[in-house]
């Protein structure tokens, strides 16, 4: 098989530190994997927001290799099923569930999955919690989708994550009616209990900038996203970006 070009897709945001850091993540994905020789060529790319957008990644990419796009992403949901495929598509690439289909592909790209749910994951969140006593009462919060197929992958890394710290973990989201976070936060605050949230975002940005709001109300500790412009790109999730690729292959 030829050398296979990798397109790295997040979703974008217009936080200048969360941009920097996602950045930072490509450009040690770069590094790792064309170490290991497994490609020489490496686009960064962008759901919403931010350009590129994932139809001009797919142009830089060469035409005449297969193609990989790693959505670096924590759940599959819309951008996942609905943006990418869309793309892809477009692009000359497979149709979603094309068999039987009308649509020819001609050209080689390649889906691959997203970065969570994964056990490496938990690891990570419980390094960002650090220390905890035995009255803290531990929540995951994620970002949230109308796609519950992402929601219930947040779900499991909630369970990742109780089964590494061996206590019970609540997941929680910013966003849908169901677990809400702002919910929590006011059935924690009559009952006076602390919170400490291991923070389920990939990157600062806006569900960062509100999480921190909400927990703030009750004096409640959030951890640092995944990523974050203090420290580099962790070994643990550029190991499950150069996995999702090589899964594929």
């Amino acid at each position: 098989m030829p050398t296979p070009a990798l397109g790295l897709i997040s979703h974008g945001t217009s936080s200048p530190e969360g941009q920097a850091v996602i950045t930072a993540l490509a450009e040690a994905v770069a590094a790792d994997v064309r170490q290991r020789g497994i490609t020489d060529t490496v686009v960064l790319g962008h759901v919403d927001v931010q350009a590129p957008d994932v139809a001009e990644v797919l142009r830089r990419l060469p035409a005449d290799r297969p193609s990989v796009l790693v959505p670096l992403l924590l759940s599959p949901g819309y951008h996942v099923h609905v943006d990418l495929a869309e793309a892809v598509t477009a692009a000359g690439g497979p149709a979603p569930d094309s068999a039987g289909s009308a649509h020819e592909a001609v050209r080689d790209i390649r889906v691959a999955g997203t970065l969570g749910p994964d056990p490496r994951l938990a690891e990570l969140l419980a390094q960002r919690i650090g220390a905890l006593t035995a009255d803290d009462e531990v929540i995951l919060v994620a970002a949230g989708s109308s796609d519950e197929r992402a929601n219930d992958a947040s779900r499991t890394v909630g369970d990742l994550l109780a089964e590494t710290l061996a206590r019970p973990v609540h997941t929680t989201f910013l966003a849908g009616d169901r677990d809400n976070l702002r919910d929590i936060v006011e059935q924690k605050s009559h009952l006076g209990r602390w919170l400490v949230a291991a923070n389920y975002l990939l990157a600062p940005g806006y569900f960062d900038d509100l999480a921190a709001r909400l927990l703030a109300t009750i004096g409640g500790r959030l951890s640092a996203p995944l990523l974050h412009p203090s420290s580099p790109a962790p070994r643990q999730l550029v190991d499950i970006v150069r996995d999702r690729m090589v899964a594929v292959l």
